[in-house]
């Protein structure tokens, strides 16, 4: 069988070179290529691309930016793909990570600095039988959702179609439209949906009211997705236990914010998916889908242009 060529830009990285012609495709240049791997930002991305491009492969799997440009508008015959879904072990990990800390009661272990063991163990909670409700269950969500079974967790799937997502430990599944039901009847809330005009402040005053004391909210999504201001209220009230975030809305979060001071409040500076895990990750991404190309099969994490993801 032919190779398939594929263009590389604007870096050239062995890794993802190696990934390319692994996977049935041959480096082209871009006037002589039937796909693009683009591994960067939007910035520098071509303004034209040639008639022979077909598809385009983003290095990015929230690409929220990328619909602030008039690179889709430009190409609207061209397939994309982001990278959605290839470091979703990676950011599952660091969710529950995040959410263990917060209903094991970590951030106050870390700074006691005497045996207190009466005080803090009115803080410390666990996940057995706990309902925790994933808000975006696609790749991240369903790999954190395999995390959550082997700990007993009783876990609220929500996705965009309701479609129901068949793994242990899903108890209910449920369209976006139905989120509002969830607050008051759920322990713990994990945010890993996409970042649209639509999930702006998904969580919101109104919502972290209807938690419990002992709720924990994660947010390894985007910050967008929180309303940032309501969020320190209710962790300055104690409305609720505590929140995990790796993403912040500002970000990167100021000095001298008041979540770098709250008790309750554990921040990662957007790391869940560090630059050594990422590049591996990617280029695995990216030998799937050149293979899948390669073959004419459909291709994973393709772009819906109109859902803006």
């Amino acid at each position: 069988m032919t190779a398939t060529p594929i263009a590389l830009a604007p870096n050239h990285t062995q890794l993802l070179e190696e990934a390319i012609t692994g996977a049935g495709g041959v480096l082209a240049d871009l006037d002589d290529a039937r796909a693009l791997i683009w591994d960067s930002g939007p910035a520098g991305f071509p303004e034209q691309l040639p008639e022979n491009i077909e598809w385009v492969q983003l290095f990015s799997a929230g690409i929220e930016e990328w619909f602030d440009t008039p690179v889709f508008d430009r190409h609207p015959n061209i397939l994309f793909t982001s990278a959605a879904g290839a470091f979703a072990r990676t950011v599952a990990e660091h969710s529950l990570m995040l959410l263990l800390a917060g209903v094991r009661a970590l951030p106050e272990h870390l700074a006691a600095r005497s045996w207190r063991t009466k005080e803090l163990a009115r803080n410390i909670g666990t996940l057995r039988n706990a309902t925790v409700t994933v808000v975006g269950a696609g790749g991240i969500g369903r790999e954190l959702i395999t995390l959550l079974a082997p700990l007993g967790s009783r876990v609220i799937a929500v996705n965009r179609s309701g479609a129901p997502v068949d793994l242990p430990g899903v108890v209910e599944t449920l369209p976006a439209q139905r989120l509002p039901e969830v607050w008051s009847r759920t322990d713990h809330v994990v945010i890993a949906a996409p970042a649209t005009p639509g999930t702006r402040h998904l969580v919101g005053k109104a919502e972290l009211a209807q938690l419990e004391p002992h709720s924990w909210v994660i947010n390894i999504a985007r910050g967008s997705l929180v309303d940032t201001d309501a969020l320190v209220d209710a962790l300055r009230a104690g409305t609720i236990g505590g929140a995990g975030l790796d993403v912040t809305d500002p970000e990167p979060l100021p000095d001298g914010h008041p979540l770098w001071d709250l008790p309750n409040a554990l921040v990662t500076p957007h790391d869940s998916n560090p630059p050594q895990l990422r590049t591996v990750a990617f280029a695995e991404h990216v030998a799937e889908n050149v293979s899948r190309f390669a073959q004419g099969r459909e291709l994973i994490a393709r772009v819906d242009v109109a859902a803006g993801y």
